[in-house]
């Protein structure tokens, strides 16, 4: 195989700025003093604080040689299943950097505000409109954040009912944070099974469902990359039985445009504009994890609610039924624009292709390969491919071998070991954003790696060799975190 754009050796050690500070050194200079000297009040006098003194190049080296250590959706493919690590756009980060946005405050007053209210209002509308839903909150400063204001807004409604239950049904397919945010609501998860074909049973959930259940949680498509193809019946049963359906909609990267979640059943939908809609996610965030919901619970989704008064757009707190407010401000405003922005960019049909692409790109993985890798539902798959590490195991090959040994050949490693449901799971998302040269680039490379578990298994076991850390100990990072130098 020809090189590949893995790690290859430019990549320099560096110390630290104070072992690099050396005396006299300045990155600037100042101009020749032009008035009278004063003297200087004694609590300003002093060591000052312990800065290394530097030249220019000295500064903008070490940060640019920092940078190379990283591994960024701008460097390189970052096919991380269920994360969506597409590229983006930079006119995103511009309009997202325009001075009456960025310096915008959460204090001012709404008169001084109008432009960042009238982004958030029309970007509910838009939102609402792409989902089919009638109502969306952006408040919601995450995912698992949103997911949680999904299951208050439950609690509000069916208490308003006078049947708050105490159940929900959670399937093997949808979002590991499921069940958290059910718990933090006073909620007890019950189980449910996926079927042979990867998806929820209309017949298991009707066994599950009683008066004493709130509703499902359902991921759509879920963690197996599948469309939730029963998902109306289910609806219909959980209906049926007082009870309201949540779909976790964080990655809709593959319906966007497309499918209505209205129609489908859904009560409550909560986003993840950090994902689908292309706004960085790096680092642990920010992030936004808007809420859509149907008409019924409109009232109680949480204030402020922004308002349009006679062409005036404010921030409203007078919806009685609200749930209250679930953010100490508005969401992170920085995120919104992002996505507002991209949305414009793209409009409806750019939407929708984004998501044919995201699924065509996925399916030429899978296919591509398939026999070299277990597939454990060989199914057309939406935005996302789920494989195993199953062919490797008689070389004594883990997936944790293969993905690591992945970074020598410059790629970051696709989501592991998730979902649940599959042992030794692969979860590879390639999003729309990638060309196919890179994909090809890509499926090389986990062809040669899973060549290289037959041949030589020891050099999977001591991957990575090229990255300028060996291999790490995760649980230990987990369990033991260094939080000092």
């Amino acid at each position: 195989m020809k090189e590949t754009a893995g790690t290859t050796g430019l990549i320099f050690n560096e110390p630290l700025l104070w072992e690099k500070g050396k005396a006299g050194r300045t990155a600037f200079s100042i101009p020749r003093r032009d008035v009278e000297k004063r003297p200087v009040d004694d609590d300003l006098k002093g060591s000052g604080p312990d800065f290394p003194d530097l030249s220019e190049v000295d500064v903008v080296r070490h940060y640019i040689r920092l940078s190379q250590w990283n591994f960024s959706v701008d460097s390189g493919m970052y096919p991380l299943g269920s994360c969506t690590m597409k590229y983006n756009p930079k006119t995103n980060e511009r309009q997202s950097a325009l001075p009456g946005l960025s310096l915008a405050h959460p204090l001012l007053p709404a008169h001084l505000s109008q432009g960042v209210l009238k982004l958030m209002f029309e970007l509910e509308k838009y939102l609402t409109e792409i989902t089919g839903m009638d109502a969306t909150t952006l408040q919601p400063a995450a995912g698992a954040h949103g997911e949680l204001t999904g299951m208050l807004l439950f609690y509000a409604y069916l208490k308003s009912k006078g049947t708050p239950r105490s159940k929900i049904l959670v399937p093997d397919t949808a979002h590991g944070t499921n069940p958290a945010s059910a718990s933090l609501c006073g909620y007890r998860s019950i189980p449910l099974k996926s079927n042979e074909r990867g998806v929820i049973s209309p017949l298991a959930v009707e066994e599950l469902m009683d008066e004493d259940t709130a509703g499902i949680m359902v991921t759509n498509p879920n963690t197996l990359g599948l469309f939730e193809e029963n998902i109306k019946a289910v609806a219909d049963i959980v209906h049926a039985k007082g009870g309201l359906v949540y779909c976790d909609g964080a990655n809709m990267n593959a319906v966007m445009g497309i499918v209505n979640m209205g129609e489908l059943g859904v009560d409550v939908l909560h986003l993840n504009l950090h994902k689908t809609f292309s706004s960085p996610h790096g680092g642990g965030g920010p992030g936004s994890g808007p809420v859509c919901v149907r008409k019924d619970l409109e009232p109680f989704l949480p204030v402020p609610r922004v308002i349009n008064r006679k062409g005036t757009y404010e921030l409203s707190e007078d919806f009685p039924d609200s749930m209250g407010k679930v953010h100490a401000f508005y969401g992170n405003i920085g995120v919104m624009i992002r996505a507002y922005s991209y949305i414009l960019s793209m409009g409806p049909d750019g939407l929708k292709k984004a998501s044919q692409l995201a699924v065509l790109n996925a399916a030429y993985v899978k296919d591509r390969l398939k026999g070299t890798f277990h597939l454990p539902y060989d199914r057309p798959c939406m935005h996302e491919c789920v494989f195993s590490d199953k062919l490797q195991e008689p070389h004594k090959v883990t997936t944790l071998d293969m993905v690591k040994r992945l970074m020598d050949y410059g790629f970051h490693p696709p989501t592991i070991y998730f979902p649940l449901v599959v042992p030794g799971a692969i979860m590879i998302e390639p999003t729309e954003t990638e060309s196919k040269e890179d994909i090809d680039l890509f499926v090389e490379s986990m062809k040669a790696i899973a060549q290289e578990a037959k041949e030589d298994p020891e050099l999977l076991h001591a991957a990575p060799r090229k990255t300028k850390r060996r291999r790490l100990d995760e649980t230990a990072a987990a369990r033991k975190p260094r939080l000092s130098g």
